[in-house]
């Protein structure tokens, strides 16, 4: 079975642009938040974004560079290669993803992609592991980006005429395979227009790329379809929020480095020590796993979203569920992190999830008894005494963990690790002094 990804080579991509007529082709990268950016060249300039990579103002870019230290060159990844389907016929575009390099062609400690790929390199020297994922992204389909209105009243697996995503599904499924990107089903979500389409998994580099790609081709069918996407976590009050649950798994050649037959939970040391890594650093990394303060709007009980810090096998309350073994499926033993969501940055997610996986297997941590009962039923004094945290309750909660980490300090980079907090301390202080309908409607009137 094909896991991990196999791209296109520099001349495989200039003789698939002649056969295929392209006449452009973007350059994508993403800032330190997972916007995406692109700059468009024509063919005739590729060789030299090959060779030495495009030029650009890198002080325009959301973390990147100060003002004097602006330049920065985009080289392309012949790997990422791949037609843009939505584009006309007769106008024919491509896209590669890029890494970003200082003038001197050294990396930019600033690019969240090369933040992945050094992890990456980390795990592959440290323990010969390849980091696979696959993501279950939910999302909403509106009227516009106005009002959180429905397109339907449908439910979970609903199949009726109540699902108006039906066809949007369809076709954002048929366009993401035609970019090489393999889905492994879509459905209806539990809440009205509620939707998630997942993605067959891949190494977490090649994923973190179709995560992209996957976000930018769901709202393009949708307008196509004179809707709106979102990926917002939590629109809409009272309803389940969108999350992004990551199935995760190590492997070294072909064998899965968290399978053990003889374990009651089918779990190895390292599958057993990575979990315990996740829940030991969760408070620290969520600030990167759920970076928007209307993240914290999900996180709440009572919304299957997690609040609580625990591991089980069937309970889908907890943070972290490791789905039940089949016989002969030892390569599909994985763990599932439950709380992320889909408007994070998958280049840094993806990341901060395997830094504390691997402080687990380096520290040897010792895996809690799992929590088969629904955690969201116990009270505050059976919690504190089966030693059961939370997750933060807020964004600049989150932060200050994360700031005091050493541990997301090393994985993220100082450049993207200071810069990512002060971009989220400045987001907070934006939304702290801000006056809400809610205020208005609770205290004008009697205060």
């Amino acid at each position: 079975m094909e896991k991990k990804a196999k791209g296109k080579t520099k001349e495989e991509v200039f003789e698939a642009i002649e056969k295929q007529d392209v006449k452009f082709v973007g350059l994508w990268f993403t800032d330190i938040l997972g916007s995406l950016k692109s700059v468009a060249i024509s063919v005739s300039e590729l060789e030299a974004a090959f060779d030495e990579g495009m030029g650009f103002d890198g002080s325009s870019i959301k973390g990147f560079a100060r003002i004097d230290e602006s330049d920065m060159l985009a080289k392309p990844d012949p790997a990422t290669f791949q037609i843009v389907p939505w584009r006309p016929k007769e106008d024919v575009v491509a896209r590669m993803f890029c890494d970003i390099l200082q003038p001197d062609g050294s990396h930019y400690e600033g690019d969240p992609r090369y933040i992945l790929k050094r992890n990456l390199e980390k795990l592959r020297e440290e323990y010969d592991y390849t980091f696979y994922v696959g993501p279950e992204l939910e999302y909403f389909y509106f009227r516009d980006d106005k009002n959180p209105e429905v397109l339907d009243e449908g439910g979970y697996f609903d199949l009726t005429t109540l699902d108006a995503g039906s066809d949007l599904r369809r076709d954002t499924t048929l366009m993401l395979e035609a970019m090489g990107i393999k889905v492994e089903y879509s459905h209806h979500e539990v809440s009205p227009s509620q939707h998630e389409i997942d993605l067959r998994y891949k190494d977490a580099l090649t994923m973190a790329d179709n995560m992209m790609t996957y976000r930018i081709v769901v709202k393009e069918i949708a307008q196509q379809h004179g809707c709106y996407a979102t990926f917002m976590p939590k629109p809409i009050l009272g309803v389940n929020g969108s999350g992004m649950h990551v199935h995760q798994s190590l492997f070294k050649g072909d064998r899965n480095a968290f399978f053990d037959p003889n374990d009651e939970y089918h779990l190895s040391e390292v599958g057993k020590r990575y979990i315990a890594g996740l829940l030991r650093h969760a408070p620290e990394i969520t600030s990167v796993t759920n970076q928007w303060i209307n993240s914290y709007k999900r996180l709440v009980p009572g919304y299957e979203a997690p609040a609580y810090i625990t591991w089980a096998r069937r309970n889908r309350s907890t943070l972290v569920r490791v789905p039940m073994y089949k016989p002969g499926k030892e390569e599909a033993t994985r763990v599932e992190y439950r709380s992320p969501d889909p408007a994070c940055n998958p280049y840094l997610a993806f990341s901060v999830m395997l830094a504390t996986g691997l402080a687990g297997i380096k520290n040897k941590y010792e895996l809690p008894p799992p929590t088969e009962k629904d955690v969201f039923l116990m009270s505050d004094e059976e919690r504190a005494k089966e030693g059961i945290k939370s997750l933060p309750g807020s964004l600049i909660e989150a932060i200050a963990l994360t700031e005091k980490s050493e541990l997301m300090r090393e994985a993220l980079g100082e450049h993207v690790f200071r810069n990512f907090i002060t971009s989220k301390k400045v987001e907070w202080d934006r939304y702290r002094v801000n006056v809400t309908e809610w205020e208005l409607k609770e205290y004008l009137s009697v205060l």
